[in-house]
């Protein structure tokens, strides 16, 4: 078995549910999580040539903890997006959900992150562009959204 198997597919009842806060009692318990959501991002990106980021209710995982290794691995826990501009990024989104599918999607330009990290220190990360839209998309998940639910109309979407 794959471990790409483990990601749940497009249409799965858990996709729409929101994830429940993680507790300081939680931190040892998050490096099973944390190395799975690794193994599967790794395989994902030799698979598909594409993959950032990662949620862990995208594995089933109904806690809100994100996996991030673009230039090295980052654990965000309970993540929160604030301070959202009003200027916009249209761009096709892509989801290891529905790896051949694309959606056009309107994200915010820049925004704030506060989450914490796996010392429980309260970092708050300021965002633009790409990462902006990345966090967007991962903390959607954690609300029970997918990029399909945010397409721009009914013409937005489009196989890879």
């Amino acid at each position: 078995m794959s471990t790409l198997d483990k990601i749940l597919k497009l249409g799965h009842p858990k996709l729409y549910e929101i994830s429940e806060p993680i507790v300081q009692e939680d931190i040892k318990s998050l490096n099973k999580i944390v190395e799975e959501l690794s193994d599967i991002l790794k395989e994902f990106k030799e698979t598909y040539g594409a993959g950032r980021a990662m949620a862990a209710p995208q594995i089933g995982v109904m806690r809100r903890l994100i996996y991030m290794n673009i230039t090295e691995p980052i654990i965000l826990i309970n993540p929160e997006l604030f301070d959202l501009s009003d200027e916009r990024l249209e761009l096709w989104d892509d989801c290891m959900c529905f790896p051949n599918l694309l959606v056009r999607v309107r994200r915010h330009k820049r925004c704030k992150l506060r989450f914490l990290n796996p010392d429980w220190k309260e970092e708050i990360w300021e965002l633009k562009d790409d990462l902006s839209e990345l966090l967007q998309h991962e903390v959607d998940h954690l609300n029970g959204i997918l990029a399909t639910q945010r397409a721009i109309d009914d013409k937005s979407f489009a196989w890879r």
